[in-house]
């Protein structure tokens, strides 16, 4: 997105940084369904939840280094998310494949930007009604 044309709030829906929470989500939420199937222990899925959300800024830009060298973007990002949580990351990504989860992420980037345009169009309805309505009562 060109910053200067977005809007702060959609540009950021649109940023590296959203696109790897997202993808972060939707990992750590199969690993949540692979703990309720009695796949994944519970205390693993806790450590590698809390070590991956509380280490994503830190490992953003090591997934650029790594995808340099594997060219392949979820791998770049499920081993700085490794490097990042230690042992217990051997349940990220566990049974999904990178489709699972770019294109459910991309699902939740496109539902927060539907919504702030969705907000968007009630201020802009609620601005309009408002114009109308003093305008009859100048008239």
């Amino acid at each position: 997105m060109i910053p200067r044309y977005t809007q702060p709030e959609m540009g950021a829906i649109w940023s590296d940084r959203r696109k790897y929470a997202a993808w972060l989500e939707v990992e750590l939420a199969a690993t949540d369904a692979l703990v309720a199937d009695g796949v994944v222990p519970a205390a693993d899925a806790k450590v590698l939840r809390a070590k991956a959300e509380a280490g994503l800024d830190t490992y953003i830009p090591r997934i650029d280094e790594i995808e340099k060298v594997t060219q392949h973007d979820v791998i770049a990002f499920t081993t700085a998310v490794a490097e990042c949580v230690g042992p217990e990351a051997r349940w990220l990504h566990f049974g999904l494949t990178p489709s699972d989860v770019l294109d459910t992420a991309l699902a939740l980037q496109m539902r927060d930007a539907c919504d702030l345009i969705l907000t968007d169009i009630d201020a802009l309805l609620a601005a309009i009604a408002t114009d109308r309505k003093s305008t009859r009562l100048n008239s």
